[in-house]
């Protein structure tokens, strides 16, 4: 996956991830992805954001 976030062997300590249709997603909820971006500069609410990292499998 030349150019994307590399992927961990072992989870993002803190970062929990519900989306199993994601490249980064672990088993137990949790999240591979070496980093994370979220986007939405003005979210007033959860809903308003919008995880950049998600890579659809």
């Amino acid at each position: 996956m030349d150019g994307r976030i590399k992927k961990m062997q072992h989870q993002n300590s803190g970062v929990k991830c519900l989306v199993n249709t994601c490249y980064y997603y672990g088993s137990g909820d949790h999240c591979h992805a070496e980093k994370i971006e979220i986007q939405s500069p003005n979210a007033s609410n959860t809903e308003m954001t919008d995880c950049v990292t998600f890579v659809n499998i």
